[in-house]
């Protein structure tokens, strides 16, 4: 194929004859396959101590070498989804060819020559004639993550363990799954060959529960371990025993256990040779060898016991150079972050703080009181457990349990909150003068308070001394219409006392379903609730503490980090608050850099804030850290030329080139497919970019892959050329098909080396080539009330695709922009497996829909410059008792409490489910906490984590008044999805009526006092009839109205991945009246009067033809203008002379200097700073067919096919009376 109208041929032909042989160059690392043997390290990466050694216990071993990145492209897993497929046939083969994938040729032999009928044209682009040149910049490692000195401190994670079979309690409601695990031998729950998935490219991530070492030394070879969910000579697919779904009352279909998890088929083959040479830097530029010496601090046995060095705290202070965020105190950083698109970042490039951070990184110790085994893996990076031993040099041994009188957990938390425990000491804390010293010992008063002092201590968890009766006020759901406050619904606050609730983090990142945590699983099943987690573990923070201390304190046995709610029992020793294990405090964390005193840990910033971010050590690496990667993936189709969006993508681009998150070795690339796939040169010296065209899409190949991503800096003005060209490079283009698959493939290529971030930006049903789909939507079927078909994928190309890019550490994120049923739920797969994000932008056109083509603008602007982290694993730990079995979001997950996400954003939610296995009798508190270990786009290595600490109680009626009914129905809506695709769509929505149903009956119940022929709700679940109401009229589970399948699919892709607040706006939006704002009521905002409406009901009744209303839907505003509103309103905040006058399509109101515009103008201002994304403002007039969108979220209004909500509470009403 020759090249577009505009770009003249080139006459040379590129170099070398024929391409590499396949035997040369392996297919490269399937991240879904098992790990093999003979591992070598690739070149620039140092070798890590082969010595290690831990005490005995049932945990897998730990790799000794760094997985490199070449890898045997073998299948042998089954992979099939939790959430949108049935798990019933294998959708991975033994083997991928190169026609289906192509998956690992890198080409670093001879590219392809010049081909006139199916392989490689070559043309110049000539919108450039002049030769751009800018100095290359090599890569200069930054100390601290290179440096030759490191101490592997950080120990081998892991779920907690206990023998026997582990079994989810049978939960008889009509909302709740019931699970087993499968049998094993001894020791871990999940069978003894369990580990995690270990990963073929360097820079992989898991965590594991890992067995001691049988050889210590194993020189440049990977010890072999088995993934959960592989297969083994030890293992069958029939030990798994099929998960129960409780999710309805009929208990029909299945509900998936865990998003993303990977089941049992096939034995492993790990006999493979690997590749040894792989260079990840740019051809020409040296590279550092990292030196694989280890300095003389790395722990070494003693028998069966491990000693270890005092870590010693640095007396090195910081310049004023080094507060780029906040004040910086000696390691500690008040950080200022805010919304802006650099990614929070307590360090500078300034050679100081460099020379601090590789001097706090030579003697670091990531641990304390724990050995230091040398880490291969991230599973063993962030988390992990020690099998509790008796070691001398550990930390002390908990309290015996065969005391006459056992001690409960929370012993810890004497009068004060546990970070205020210490005592008056008898000599005045002074600030040592050298980091040796030693203050005398403080005896810390009330080590063990009985149970009785305990309860009075935590001020009284139980309802009947402490907690407001408001939250179980019984309400007549039938008789009170009026149960919508005026004002936003908040969260509910914990009942645990004053200095306990201050530390407690926030609900916008961490919340519960339950704020008080039934003390039993039987307790749980009488109230009828579901239990789980919210999570917005990245978002924007306008206050965020960043500790660069060299110390990380972390639990020796199940590796929590420090945290508020910790108990120091006394200045020497804390007790971790989800285990109880009691461990050493670090000598260097007995000094705080906040008030430069010595001996006083319980007032260093990791216990005084329940949300904090650590500068992670060269510990928690596997490779030097890559730089940010983004490669574009554009439709140039002639459907995509037609609807104008090359346009705005390009300038928005242009207009962010700089923003985007990044540093000097920042790479960007671009790739377009029409029935072809074209490459772009944008190498550093050329005059003009340069067209590749790669016509052979059933075995498509990189032609030139190092010229293909380029340096950002070095190629800028060739990168600006090629924007400025692209929108009218194919502007004359008759072609209409569409080769998407090809076209991911040959981007997952380019990436694998770094990974990184594809954004893929499609227009229409692919019909070329791999992963080719076809029209399964019957348009006559959209408004069935009937079975709804086709919400799973149609092929798992995709998935397989998806699993492939995250295990290379690359994210795909999808923008469908689409006039045409495309198949989301097929293209879906390639963002939800691999941490991606979705884009919809149905009927889209830059004339004919200014809406959308406004949204995709600010859209872009934010997805280009809001920050984000790569190379990121999260996981989730809960107090001992607690267990978590189903996971929600666009994730991977690599283990039972481990999430692997090759990018993590901060507009990116993630829901948990969660179980009592174990009586909480012991412990009048829980705890939840979640890491976050990512690599920031400066090249950092962080970690995030969040604690959040919630009372237990005994009694339903203090279940009941603690439940959180929002979070309740965004995790319900996120089970209600895995239902619609793992069964049906009614079945979901029998699922969510029955979830009111069982719990209004269970609480009606139990209340004596109540009559019970009225439909009666405590006051804290007021509001859960008419969510489940409005989640039922969503477009996710609607049924009897015109629902495209495109749409449907997407509502629910943002049900799985949206965090809770903007969740709730889309579930149930907020409806004001602004034809009359006024200031009574305002509040003030940046010397701003910002007024405050009353909410209304979404409800017809409430909208007058002379009054304007503004419905807030979360990511569109609707203004709906009424036929006789006042001219008064129209003329100053339209901007037009009377009703008639107004457009049809108008999506901005103009700035008038008028009061009424000015407060309007703020009051829409103020709702749109409250979220990420940048809402779009549409005009609906009474008569506009665009009301229809708008009368739908009407959700109190009877429809043909749905309740009224009146009518719903009289159904709840007449099936509890059943």
């Amino acid at each position: 194929m020759s090249a577009p109208a505009g770009i003249p041929p080139r006459s040379a032909a590129v170099p070398g004859g024929a391409r590499a042989p396949a035997a040369a160059a392996r297919p490269p690392p399937c991240q879904n396959g098992p790990v093999q043997n003979q591992m070598q390290f690739p070149f620039g990466y140092g070798l890590h101590l082969e010595n290690y050694s831990a005490s005995s216990g049932h945990y897998p071993p730990v790799p000794h070498e760094a997985v490199p990145s070449q890898l045997n492209n073998q299948y042998v897993a089954d992979y099939h989804s939790a959430c949108y497929s049935i798990p019933v046939q294998s959708v991975m083969t033994t083997s991928v060819g190169p026609s289906m994938l192509n998956t690992q040729q890198l080409y670093s032999g001879a590219p392809h020559p010049v081909e006139s009928a199916g392989g490689l044209t070559q043309g110049a682009i000539s919108s450039a004639s002049h030769l751009h040149t800018s100095v290359p910049q090599s890569y200069s490692a930054v100390s601290s993550h290179y440096s030759s000195s490191t101490s592997s401190s950080v120990a081998s994670q892991g779920f907690p363990l206990s023998s026997g079979r582990y079994a989810m309690p049978t939960v008889s409601s009509a909302v709740y799954p019931n699970l087993s695990y499968p049998s094993m031998s001894v020791g871990s729950p999940y069978g003894q060959v369990f580990t995690s998935q270990s990963l073929p490219a360097v820079g992989q991530f898991e965590e594991t529960n890992t067995f001691p070492d049988q050889s210590s030394t194993v020189p440049r070879t990977l010890q072999q371990q088995v993934p959960l969910g592989y297969n083994s000579t030890s293992w069958s697919t029939s030990d798994f025993q099929s998960a129960q779904d409780n999710f309805s009352r009929n208990n029909t279909g299945s509900l998936a256990k865990a998003s993303n998890q990977i089941n049992t088929v096939g034995i492993v083959d790990s006999s493979h040779p690997v590749s040894q040479n792989v260079q990840f830097t740019k051809p020409g530029v040296e590279t550092s060898v990292v030196s694989s010496a280890v300095t003389s601090s790395i722990r070494t046995p003693v028998g069966d016991h491990l000693t270890e060095p005092a870590s010693v705290p640095s007396n090195t202070q910081p310049s004023e150079s080094l507060l780029q965020e906040g004040m910086q105190y000696g390691g500690y950083v008040n950080n200022q972050a805010s919304s802006a698109p650099a990614p929070l970042s307590s360090s500078s490039d300034d050679e100081e703080e460099d020379e601090e951070d590789e001097e706090a990184a030579i003697d670091s110790s990531s641990t304390t009181s724990s050995a230091s085994p040398v880490i291969n893996n991230y599973d063993a990076l962030e988390g992990g457990g020690y099998p509790e031993t008796n070691s001398a040099a550990s930390s002390p041994a908990p309290t015996p349990q065969t005391s006459r009188t056992p001690k409960p957990f929370g012993y810890g938390y004497p009068t004060l909150q546990p970070g205020y425990q210490n005592a008056t000491p008898s000599t005045s804390a002074m600030q040592p003068s050298n980091p040796g010293h030693h203050s005398g010992f403080q005896q810390y008063p009330q080590q063990y308070p009985g149970v009785n002092q305990l309860s009075s201590t935590l001020g009284g968890l139980s309802l009947q001394h402490s907690q407001q009766p408001e939250s179980l006020r019984p309400v007549n759901l039938t008789q009170d219409r009026n149960i919508l406050p005026v004002s936003p619904v908040l969260a509910p606050v914990p009942n645990l006392n004053s200095d306990l609730r201050k530390l407690n983090c926030s609900p916008d990142s961490f919340r519960c379903t339950l704020t008080n945590i039934p003390q039993t699983q039987a307790l749980l099943n009488k109230a009828k609730l579901p239990l789980g987690l919210l999570l917005h573990p990245f978002r924007d923070l306008t206050q965020l503490p960043v500790i660069t201390s060299s110390t990380i304190v972390r639990c020796r046995s199940c590796r929590t980090y420090i945290n508020p709610f910790v108990s120091f029992i006394d200045q020497r020793r804390w007790k971790c608050n989800l285990c109880y294990r009691v461990n050493d405090v670090p000598e260097e964390f007995m000094y705080n850099p906040l008030t430069r005193s010595y001996g006083e840990p319980h007032k260093r910033p990791e216990v005084q804030n329940s949300t904090v971010e650590f500068i992670a050590s060269s510990d928690y690496m596997l490779r030097p850290p890559q730089p940010a990667v983004y490669l574009f993936v554009l439709d140039v189709s002639h459907n995509a030329v037609e609807a104008g969006y090359l346009t705005i993508v390009c300038q928005s681009l242009l207009e962010n080139l700089d923003k985007l998150p990044g540093d000097s070795r920042t790479r960007i690339g671009f790739i377009t497919f029409d029935s072809t796939v074209q490459f772009y040169n944008l190498q550093e010296g050329l005059s003009q970019p340069q067209m590749l065209i790669v016509s052979d899409i059933d075995d498509v190949f990189l032609p030139t892959p190092d010229s293909l991503l380029v340096n950002l800096h070095e190629s800028k003005e060739l990168i600006k050329d090629l924007l400025n060209a692209l929108p009218t490079m194919f502007i004359n283009t008759r072609e209409t098909h569409s080769a998407l698959g090809p076209a991911l493939q040959a981007a997952f290529k380019l990436m694998s080396p770094t990974g990184g971030r594809i954004s893929v930006f499609q227009s229409q049903l692919p019909s070329l080539g791999a992963g080719l789909l076809h029209s399964r939507e019957d348009p006559n079927q959209r408004s069935s009330t009937k079975v709804v078909q086709h919400l799973g994928p149609a092929t798992d190309f995709y998935k397989k695709l998806a699993l492939d890019c995250s295990g290379q550490q690359t994210a795909v994120d999808l923008f469908l922009l689409s006039s045409q049923y495309s198949d989301l739920a097929s293209l879906a797969c390639m963002s939800k497996y691999s941490a991606g994000c979705i884009y919809y932008y149905p009927s889209f056109h830059h004339s004919h829909n200014p809406a959308q083509a406004e949204k995709l603008q600010k859209d872009l602007k934010r997805y280009l410059t809001r920050k984000i982290g790569f190379e990121a694993v999260m996981r989730i730990r809960c107090t001992k008792g607690l267990s978590i079995h189903t996971f929600h979001g666009n994730f991977f997950v690599r283990s039972t409490d481990l999430l692997s996400l090759a990018n993590v954003n901060p507009d990116a939610g993630f829901a948990v489910q969660m179980s009592i296995e174990e009586s909480l009798t012991d412990t009048s508190l829980v705890c939840f906490q979640t890491a976050l270990l990512y690599t920031s786009s400066k090249g950092e290595r962080r970690i995030r984590v969040h604690t959040l600490c919630l009372p237990v109680v005994t009694s339903l009626a203090d279940v009941y008044a603690g439940a959180d009914v929002q979070a309740a129905v965004c995790l319900l809506a996120n089970m209600a999805v895995d239902r619609s695709v793992s069964s049906s769509l009614s079945d979901a929505r029998d699922a969510l009526v029955n979830a009111v149903v069982d719990s209004l009956s269970a609480y009606i119940s139990t209340a004596s006092n109540l009559q019970q022929s009225s439909l009666i709700a405590p006051n804290s679940l007021r509001l859960f009839p008419l969510y489940v109401l409005a989640l039922l009229k969503q477009k996710a589970f609607r049924t009897g109205t015109s629902t495209r399948l495109d749409d449907r699919i997407y509502a629910m892709c943002q049900i799985k991945s949206q965090p809770l607040v903007h969740l709730m706006k889309m579930i149930h939006p907020s409806l004001y009246r602004i034809d009359r704002l006024t200031n009574e009521g305002a509040i003030h905002v940046n010397d701003r009067v910002v007024p405050q409406p009353p909410l209304q009901k979404l409800s017809a009744e409430k909208l007058t033809r002379e009054g304007a209303f503004l419905m807030d839907c979360g990511s569109i505003f609707y203004i709906w203008i009424g036929k006789s509103c006042d001219n008064s309103f129209i003329k100053d905040v339209l901007g037009y002379p009377n009703y008639a006058s107004v457009p049809q399509k108008l999506t901005q109101l103009p700035e008038l200097d008028t009061l009424s515009s000015e407060r309007a103008r703020s009051f829409i201002s103020w709702l749109r700073d409250s979220r990420p994304l940048n809402p779009v403002l549409q005009l609906i007039k009474d008569e506009s067919p665009a009301k229809t969108d708008f009368f739908q979220h009407l959700v109190e209004d009877r429809t043909e096919a749905a309740f009224s909500y009146y009518e719903f509470l009289l159904h709840i009403q007449q099936q509890i009376c059943k």
